[in-house]
C-alpha cells in the first residue's frame, strides 16, 4: 500500500511547477529504493514458494490484488517487471495450481511480450516458459496462443542487440519448453521447428541454454527430418551449433546436455564423409572446442548413453 502511495506522490510532484533537476534526482533515488524493496519482496516470496509450493497460496491470495495493480501498463518498468517475476515463480513452483490466478496475469503477461522494456519482455517470456514446462494441460491453450508474440519478439530487427539479447534468448527458451512439454494445442510443429532452428545459436543465458540444446538433442536422436535434413544435409549446421555452444561455454562438456552432445558428435564421427563436411564449415576456435569435447570422457551411467544408436542409422551407408 505504501509503495503505491509513495509512487503516486512522486507522480504528482513531477507535475508540480516547482519540480526541478534536484527534486527529480531525489525522486529517482526514491524510485530505485522502491524497486529494491520490490526486488527483496519477490525474493522472499520466491523462497516461500520453493519451500511450501502450493501450500503457500492461501497466504499469497491476499497479495494478488497488489501484484495485479503493479502489472498495469501505467506502472513503472520495475513495478511491472517484479510483478511478472512473482507470477513466474507462482507458476513455476505451484504448476497447475497457479491457474486460479490466470485472470490476473495471463492477458498482461502476453501483452508484456511486446513491451518496450527488455526487462519486462524477459520476465514475460520466462513466464510462458515455466507455463510450458510446469503448468500442465490447463495452460496448453495459453502456451499455443503465446507463440505468435514470442516469435515476433525473437524475429524483431533489433532482438539480438546488447540490450535485447537476454530477453530474446529467454523467448527462444520459452518456445522450446512449450514445444517439448506443452504442445498439445500447437499446430504445424515441424514447420515451426524449422524457424526455431534458425534462431540458434544462443549462448548468453546459461540458465536457459541447456533447455534449448537438450531439445535439439531430442530432435536429433529421434531423427527429426527437419533438423537432420534430407540425406543428412543439415547435420554440418547442427554440428556447428554444437561447436559454437562449446566454444562460448554456453554448454559445459561435463553437464548432462554436454554429454549427450558429445555422444551425438561421436556418432557423426563414425561417418567420415559427413564428419569431414562438418569440420570444413567450422572456424579454428570451433574446431578446437569440438576436439576438446570429443576428448572428454562420457559417463557410461548417463541415461542417454545408448540413445544415439538409432540416430542416422538409416543413412549409415552415406
Amino acid at each position: 500500500k505504501k509503495h503505491f502511495e509513495r509512487s503516486n506522490e512522486r507522480a504528482e510532484k513531477r507535475h508540480d511547477e516547482d519540480h526541478d533537476e534536484e527534486a527529480e534526482e531525489e525522486m529517482l533515488e526514491e524510485d530505485d529504493f522502491d524497486a529494491y524493496i520490490l526486488n527483496r519482496l519477490s525474493d522472499i516470496i520466491h523462497s516461500l514458494l520453493v519451500t511450501y509450493t502450493d501450500s503457500y497460496l492461501a497466504y499469497f491470495d491476499t497479495l494478488v490484488p497488489h501484484f495485479y495493480a503493479l502489472l498495469q501498463p501505467t506502472r513503472s518498468v520495475s513495478d511491472r517487471q517484479w510483478a511478472l517475476c512473482v507470477f513466474d515463480d507462482v507458476i513455476q513452483f505451484t504448476g497447475a495450481h497457479s491457474h486460479r490466478y490466470s485472470q490476473f496475469f495471463l492477458t498482461r503477461m502476453a501483452e508484456s511480450l511486446a513491451d518496450s522494456s527488455p526487462e519486462v519482455r524477459q520476465a514475460a517470456a520466462y513466464g510462458f516458459g515455466v507455463m510450458g514446462m510446469n503448468g500442465g494441460p490447463v495452460y496448453a491453450r495459453a502456451c499455443a496462443e503465446a507463440l505468435p508474440p514470442l516469435f515476433a519478439m525473437i524475429s524483431a530487427p533489433d532482438s539480438r542487440s546488447v540490450d535485447n539479447n537476454t530477453a530474446t534468448e529467454n523467448a527462444v527458451s520459452a518456445v522450446t519448453k512449450i514445444f517439448k512439454y506443452n504442445n498439445s494445442c500447437v499446430d504445424n510443429i515441424d514447420k515451426l521447428h524449422q524457424i526455431w532452428l534458425s534462431w540458434l545459436p544462443i549462448s548468453e543465458d546459461t540458465e536457459e541454454t541447456p533447455h534449448v540444446y537438450g531439445y535439439l538433442c531430442d530432435l536429433i536422436e529421434s531423427n527429426n527430418p527437419v533438423i537432420i535434413g534430407q540425406d543428412n544435409a543439415n547435420v554440418p549446421n547442427v554440428i556447428k551449433l554444437f561447436a559454437d555452444a562449446f566454444a562460448k561455454s554456453a554448454i559445459e562438456v561435463n553437464s548432462v546436455v554436454g554429454q549427450r552432445m558429445i555422444l551425438i558428435l561421436r556418432h557423426v564421427q563414425t561417418i567420415p564423409s559427413i564428419f569431414q563436411t562438418c569440420m570444413n564449415v567450422l572456424t579454428n576456435e570451433e574446431r578446437q572446442a569440438l576436439a576438446n569435447a570429443l576428448n572428454t570422457p562420457v559417463s557410461t551411467t548417463s541415461p542417454q548413453a545408448g540413445s544415439t544408436s538409432h540416430f542416422m542409422n538409416h543413412h549409415a551407408s552415406v
